[in-house]
């Protein structure tokens, strides 16, 4: 892999992790629990163009199987029952229905999702699929680090959220077994720097805190 390439996607992952985390309000992390659903759905998406492209990759089917119709992140209070399955993008809806979650809420939020979505869809399906091994290979896992040093989750729908975020830490950073291990041959190049700042503007669009 090119150096310079794999440079330009830490990059962007480190703009990411060195915005303003530690300055954000209830509100303002409810945005980013709000905005990060809209990237948990195009995640399962390119899980799922990954395992029709490679059919017969059974690594890839494991990966699918703890993201997908899956108990791994239950129970929890009102999101969750014992044992339910469900995708997780699934779970992070679920959670922003949730009464406390209110601030959330917004139609300009909706909009900057469905955006989001119309243009991650416009990628190619074989870059798509190559993007799970650059999130589940590190990458999420130092953004949902930077994520958890919001001061301030006192609150039902980001408690659920935190739990989120650290079993997804727990999945993604065994080396030997965890998810990135599962998709590492997957191997992503320079074609998923456009997956990255796609996700960079929406967090940033979705909370203007996060630069101010």
């Amino acid at each position: 892999m090119d150096t310079v390439d794999t440079i330009n996607r830490l990059d962007v992952i480190t703009r990411i992790c060195d915005l303003r985390w530690t300055d954000l309000s209830q509100a303002d992390l409810l945005r980013v629990a709000g905005g990060y659903y809209y990237f948990s759905v195009q995640f399962r998406e390119n899980l799922q163009l990954a395992c029709d492209l490679y059919p017969f990759d059974a690594r890839l089917k494991e990966l699918e199987r703890q993201e997908c119709n899956t108990a791994n992140l239950s129970p929890w209070p009102g999101v969750a029952a014992p044992d339910e399955k469900m995708n997780h993008d699934e779970f992070m809806r679920r959670l922003l229905n949730l009464e406390s979650a209110r601030e959330s809420r917004s139609s300009h939020l909706e909009d900057l999702g469905r955006t989001y979505l119309t243009v991650v869809r416009q990628i190619t399906p074989a870059v798509r699929a190559m993007s799970i091994g650059s999130y589940e290979g590190g990458g999420l896992e130092r953004v949902f680090r930077a994520f958890l040093r919001a001061p301030d989750w006192e609150n039902r729908a980001l408690k659920a959220f935190q739990h989120f975020l650290m079993q997804h830490i727990k999945f993604d950073s065994d080396p030997d077994h965890g998810h990135g291990a599962l998709c590492r041959h997957l191997a992503p190049d320079d074609r998923v720097i456009p997956l990255w700042t796609e996700f960079e503007r929406l967090l940033i669009r979705s909370v203007p805190n996060l630069m101010t």
